[in-house]
């Protein structure tokens, strides 16, 4: 079971205060027993004699016990506590780990919202059913056990009555959890629809208000709330009604007690403290019956919690690193694409077909072609975000497949076609290139990157910048990402139509103070302007996943349909 393979595998620092707790829930549950005992005698052998002494005498011990009790389970909670916290910290951690290890794919394969959603409320869960399992199911099988022998050890003629109302409270709690088992497992996927739907408006809202779909999105995720509580209602009912089932039992018992034993109460064959103790002790039996009941009822959705996080945590990336991973060659920068093809998982077609080519250090290499023509995916294999399915993607003379990752990262620098800011400060997302980095090697890349509103700004460095970005323009956020790349200093700059949000007099200025700052380097551009790539050394033109030519801008004038095609109708566009 996911549940128990989850638990004892994240458990194993934590076994001597597993063993602590054990050891004083025992003590706890034998004190809890022996008091029944102790007050019985009281009963029989002070007050029915009048023996003052002797009540005394056992009322005292009665307190150490009760003493010994309080404090033996009080430490056991707090050790509970501090283990089951434990556990669901270091299951959080490695789904984290897990995750950021995971390609493009993997997470695609997912989903974000579920991914969170397994990594905190999936996680919870199960931290929860732990900390119940430590503080309340360690006693249960001693108390159940040591309540039927000191039961019998009471009155043995009553026994029969501790199996009936034992088999039916199982009975009752068995049906109620064959009937939730279900419900917990829609439960989860319902909670995983919402917050994809919650993820997808808060991130959309720009779009949403746009198109004044507001009411849509109200009614879409209206629709999935109201899936939600009515299954969660579904499954409060049953929780309600186990109540009043499990108090009917027991006052159906208890009321079996007294009457059969007072019949024996009568006949001489029992003694009223005995009786007391022995209706004390059924109710411990029953109360212990019903805190397993209410575990069981928690399970159901432990292992529906613990089966998706294990699914997370079983994953294998599909994008590893390698076993061996071949020593790194000097850093040149040398990108060389020999046949490779690429398809996505689950496509039909391959986005890329053939491509063969290859970037020196010191020269500009442009991609330019049709929306859908592969561009992207292109430079997505060079940093290894996704791996080719046919053909090798080089790096100084070595496939990024048997490359470290960290020696991919130390050579490349990619500025996607949507930038990504963190929140923080400029300073800190700046930063992430090269956390050594200093003020002044900061304020050189934003002046190289044309990022002049960060000067400006009163906080200069310090300016805060919300998650995503999100405070400030498209333009200002790749002019960013542009500056972050130029931090880290690599060996290969890819730019995936990274200036597409400036105008063209900031895109010119950026681009001649870019060129001495990359002069050395490998560059490589995918872009949609042909403005931005006529001094490019060579330029690929491709057309659904294939190089259909390539050379400088007057050859592919001269050779290339398409690419005049290209050129035509972006001249036509200014000139109108």
């Amino acid at each position: 079971m996911e549940l128990l393979r989850l638990l004892s595998a994240r458990s194993k620092p934590y076994l001597g205060a597993i063993a602590a707790i054990v050891v004083l829930q025992t003590i706890s549950t034998l004190a809890t027993l022996y008091l029944p005992s102790l007050n019985a005698r009281i009963i029989d052998e002070g007050v029915s004699q009048g023996n003052v002494p002797f009540i005394w005498r056992i009322g005292g011990v009665m307190l150490i016990v009760a003493f010994v009790q309080v404090i033996s389970a009080g430490i056991a909670i707090w050790f509970g506590a501090r283990t089951s916290m434990g556990v669901g910290r270091d299951v959080r951690a490695d789904v984290f780990d897990r995750v950021t290890d995971f390609s493009a794919e993997d997470v695609s394969h997912f989903g974000a919202a579920t991914l969170i959603t397994r990594g905190t409320n999936d996680v919870q869960q199960v931290q929860m059913t732990f900390l119940m399992v430590l503080n309340f199911m360690a006693p249960v099988p001693i108390m159940m056990v040591g309540g039927v022998v000191m039961a019998l050890r009471e009155d043995p003629g009553l026994s029969w009555l501790v199996g009936v109302s034992v088999l039916v409270l199982l009975v009752a709690v068995g049906a109620l959890i064959a009937a939730l088992m279900p419900l917990f497992q829609g439960l989860q996927g319902k909670i995983d629809r919402i917050n994809g739907i919650l993820r997808e408006q808060i991130t959309g809202v720009r779009v949403v208000r746009a198109f004044t779909r507001e009411d849509h999105e109200t009614r879409r995720f209206d629709a999935a709330n109201a899936d939600l509580t009515k299954l969660s209602l579904k499954i409060g009912n049953l929780f309600v009604l186990m109540f009043p089932v499990i108090m009917l039992i027991l006052n159906v018992a208890t009321g079996a007690v007294m009457w059969f034993g007072g019949i024996r109460v009568d006949q001489g064959l029992v003694q009223v403290g005995s009786l007391t103790a022995f209706l004390q002790y059924l109710l411990q039996i029953l109360a212990a019956v019903m805190m397993g009941a209410f575990m069981a009822m928690m399970l159901p959705r432990a292992i529906v919690c613990a089966r998706r996080v294990t699914e997370v945590l079983q994953r294998e990336p599909s994008i590893a690193e390698p076993a061996e991973p071949t020593p790194a060659a000097p850093a040149r920068g040398v990108v060389t694409f020999e046949g490779v093809d690429f398809t996505y998982p689950g496509a039909d077609a391959p986005v890329l077909d053939d491509i063969s080519f290859t970037a020196e250090p010191g020269q500009v290499t442009a991609i330019i072609g049709a929306t859908g023509s592969g561009k992207s995916s292109l430079l997505s294999l060079i940093p290894r975000l996704y791996a080719p399915t046919g053909g090798r993607v080089l790096i100084d003379g070595v496939p990024v497949t048997e490359l470290a990752r960290q020696d991919i990262v130390d050579r490349v620098a990619m500025v996607p076609q949507k930038p990504y800011l963190f929140s923080g400060t400029v300073a800190s997302n700046l930063r992430i290139g090269d956390p050594d980095a200093t003020d002044d090697d900061l304020w050189e890349a934003l002046e190289i990157a044309q990022a002049d509103f960060v000067r400006r700004h009163e906080d200069g460095l310090n300016m805060a910048i919300s998650q995503g970005g999100t405070n400030v323009s498209g333009g200002q956020r790749q002019r960013l990402a542009i500056a972050r790349s130029l931090v880290a200093e690599p060996k290969i700059h890819l730019f995936d139509d990274s200036f597409s949000a400036l105008d063209v007099m900031t895109d010119a200025r950026l681009r001649a103070a870019l060129r001495p700052t990359i002069a050395d380097a490998t560059v490589i551009v995918v872009a949609q302007r042909v403005s931005s790539i006529v001094d490019a050394d060579q330029i690929l033109v491709m057309e659904a996943g294939a190089v259909t030519a390539r050379g400088t801008h007057e050859e592919l004038l001269e050779t290339s349909t398409t690419y005049r095609e290209i050129v035509s109708s972006q001249m036509t566009a200014e000139e109108a």
